[in-house]
């Protein structure tokens, strides 16, 4: 009996015999990282030729076959070789075989060559056939080559499908929304005024800590504002301003008024309220919607003209991503209007609604910014290449003579979605008018200079205005990064569920849900009767 044992360190693979035998080859492993890829293919070409190489070393013992043509007599062959048993003809076998792999390599399939559909017919088929070195080599290059085009295009189906779950809404979050918005006409306390008449001049009182959220889901509101409160020291000083669109203000507003914060202090407030935000201010922002190119780009085919052939999974997972239609969502862009939209306050926390907060935040306000606007993460200093390794090479296209001739493509990128932003400081700068201008000449280049939301236009507008801060404020990652350090994330003051694996979505990891899970009241009636997470 044939076993095959990997080593713990995946260092080493020893195939060892139970009848007679010990250690029949033993294969190490050069000390570097080894793909699951290559693995795959290693322990798939060992299924297909290791019984052939092991059952025909025990035939050519007992027949003594000494010249042959056919596949199986090549096994017969190689096999004494392998075990370390052959004369010398065995090496120019060895170096016939690997020649004839070599010419099949680079060539194309031969037409109406019949491939097995699974290994058991492929065995049939060689001892029915007696196939030759070639034709075996040939099969089996076929078989591999149908294997790796079914594999990759069940791996980029998924990742599609994935996109458009990670794009939608949940039934029980829309069915949260209506049922609280119903709630909204019906019942009077549902309206009441938020804050109380006599807060009212706390929102705008810079002795408290100022947190703004920007967000059409109710759901992750709560989460955030309650992680907010539950992880402050002083829950009495905190002012939280929830702002979001027309259609989910009255669910939002429903929501808060009839589950109190107190003793923070929180109001809601839609972007229909606010009279700054109109479009005859923020023109830039219709052309973003309203512009031809980019509905195609986020609301197009997102597989029509890629080349699916050429393009690996992870390019096209970041293609996806960066096709996500928040992305052209005023609410999205909301942020860098934060000095017009609070012109009374000189400090805000801002925070992206697939956030978790779990340490106190107040020490935020402490930290001297040095004159800076931004107080962000930088996030070049990781491994993960999926999110915490980016540069702004990996934003930005420096093909483009504008990208190339004015931005470093080294330069390390920085972190939305938990940010300090210094009022004062901003206001005595052009970031808002340096973002609408390249926001507009990306749309003249027809989307060439970037793809990915709101962060490129930011990384220029916010250069020389940013302060990096510990990197143990802000966790990014818990949306794309399955494998997690759980101690780090624990020690973080925010973990930060950003990619498509969002908490609320049955698409998130199971492992990170819990973190988040903890702040939703699943007593409420509300959730209750929408079947959240269920």
């Amino acid at each position: 009996m044939m076993q095959l044992h990997f080593s713990s360190s995946m260092r080493s693979i020893t195939i060892s015999s139970t009848n007679g035998f010990s250690d029949l080859m033993k294969i190490k492993v050069a000390a570097r990282h080894i793909s699951y890829r290559t693995l795959f293919y290693t322990v798939l070409i060992l299924a297909f030729l290791l019984p052939f190489v092991f059952i025909l070393t025990a035939l050519v013992t007992l027949e003594g076959v000494n010249k042959c043509s056919s596949i199986d007599c090549l096994g017969r062959r190689l096999g004494p070789k392998l075990l370390g048993r052959g004369d010398d003809s065995g090496q120019k076998l060895v170096r016939d075989f690997y020649k004839i792999l070599n010419q099949v390599s680079t060539k194309e399939i031969p037409n109406g060559l019949k491939l097995p559909d699974t290994y058991s017919q492929l065995v049939s088929e060689m001892k029915n056939k007696k196939y030759n070195a070639k034709d075996f080599a040939h099969i089996l290059k076929g078989m591999m080559e149908g294997y790796e085009r079914q594999l990759r295009e069940s791996k980029f189906s998924e990742l599609t499908n994935k996109h458009f779950a990670a794009s939608s809404v949940p039934k029980g979050i829309h069915c949260l929304s209506l049922r609280l918005t119903d709630e909204y006409s019906s019942n009077a306390n549902a309206r009441r005024q938020l804050p109380s008449p006599e807060l009212l001049p706390l929102l705008s009182d810079n002795s408290y800590y100022h947190y703004v959220i920007s967000t059409d889901n109710v759901l992750a509101a709560a989460v955030v504002v309650t992680s907010i409160i539950q992880a402050s020291q002083h829950p009495g000083k905190i002012v939280i301003h929830v702002i979001t669109d027309k259609k989910t203000y009255a669910a939002m507003h429903t929501w808060f008024a009839l589950n109190l914060v107190s003793p923070a202090i929180l109001e809601v407030k839609g972007v229909h309220q606010f009279d700054w935000l109109t479009r005859e201010n923020v023109p830039v922002l219709e052309a973003v919607e309203n512009h031809h190119a980019i509905r195609n780009y986020y609301h197009g085919n997102h597989v029509a003209g890629a080349n699916l052939s050429e393009i690996t999974p992870k390019t096209f997972a970041s293609r996806l991503q960066a096709r996500s239609p928040k992305y052209i969502s005023l609410l999205n862009h909301l942020r860098i209007y934060l000095p017009e939209l609070f012109p009374n306050l000189n400090k805000v926390v801002f925070l992206d609604d697939d956030v978790v907060i779990q340490r106190d935040l107040s020490p935020l306000w402490e930290i001297d910014l040095n004159e800076k606007v931004n107080g962000a993460v930088e996030t070049c200093k990781g491994e993960d290449e999926w999110v915490m390794s980016k540069r702004f090479r990996n934003y930005f296209n420096f093909s483009h003579p504008l990208i190339a001739n004015n931005l470093d493509p080294n330069e390390c990128a920085w972190a939305y979605g938990m940010n300090i932003f210094d009022l004062r400081a901003w206001r005595e700068t052009n970031i808002r008018d340096t973002y609408h201008a390249w926001l507009k000449e990306n749309l003249r280049s027809n989307l060439t200079m970037w793809k990915l939301g709101t962060l490129p236009p930011a990384l220029i507008a916010f250069k020389g205005h940013v302060h990096v801060i510990d990197p143990s404020w802000h966790m990014l990652g818990l949306g794309y990064q399955k494998n997690t350090n759980i101690e780090n994330l624990k020690k973080s003051s925010v973990i930060h569920y950003n990619g498509q694996g969002k908490p609320w979505l049955e698409i998130g990891f199971e492992h990170l849900r819990p973190f988040w899970t903890k702040y939703v009241n699943y007593s409420n009636d509300f959730i209750r009767n929408c079947h959240i997470l269920e």
